[in-house]
């Protein structure tokens, strides 16, 4: 039985096909698990967080800039907010229901920048050298600062008449072909 072979058997075909980026990934995911645990520990491991919080915040900038939310303000600079540290953030002017969501979730865009470096890496098989390892230190803080914080979240539901919209074009999208609901054949 060939790897692939026992790889489709428990996975999808398009993570078997991609499984050379995930295991590229796997050591950054571990050392941001690791940065994770002792960042808590002391703010002194807020060292560590830097280039996620970076990447964190001029995604929030960059999509501010893109969608009309006029950013005026961006700090990388740690503050304590009563028990919790604030490590980053963007201050916008013109934060409006169209471009509330797009400025606030930004930041799972961040994503892309491990996936495009995996992708890049393993172009021509799997390898993993001094630069990777390097390349390891970089892309760990980036799987901590993909996720939108709960400011974040608050700050998207501004655009809650893109639910409407959503809403409404399913159900257009339904009337006009409803086979594309069908989850399971008769």
């Amino acid at each position: 039985m060939s790897l692939l072979h026992g790889c489709s058997s428990v996975a999808p075909a398009w993570l078997c096909a991609h499984a050379d980026i995930l295991l590229y990934l796997a050591p950054s995911a571990a050392l941001a698990f690791l940065i994770w645990m002792v960042s808590n520990a002391h703010p002194f491991f807020f060292v560590f967080t830097v280039a996620g919080t970076l990447c964190h915040e001029l995604a929030h900038f960059s999509v501010g800039l893109l969608t009309n939310a006029e950013p005026t303000g961006l700090t990388i600079i740690p503050r304590r907010r009563g028990k919790l540290w604030e490590l980053g953030s963007v201050t916008f002017a013109n934060l409006r229901w169209y471009n509330a969501a797009p400025a606030a979730l930004a930041p799972v865009l961040v994503l892309l920048v491990p996936l495009a470096f995996a992708w890049w890496r393993t172009r021509g098989g799997l390898q993993f050298g001094p630069v990777d390892l390097a390349l390891t230190f970089v892309l760990a803080p980036q799987f901590l600062s993909f996720w939108p914080s709960p400011v974040d979240w608050r700050l998207a539901l501004r655009s809650w008449p893109y639910l409407i919209v959503i809403i409404i074009a399913l159900g257009i999208l339904f009337w006009l072909q409803p086979s594309l609901f069908r989850f399971v054949k008769t």
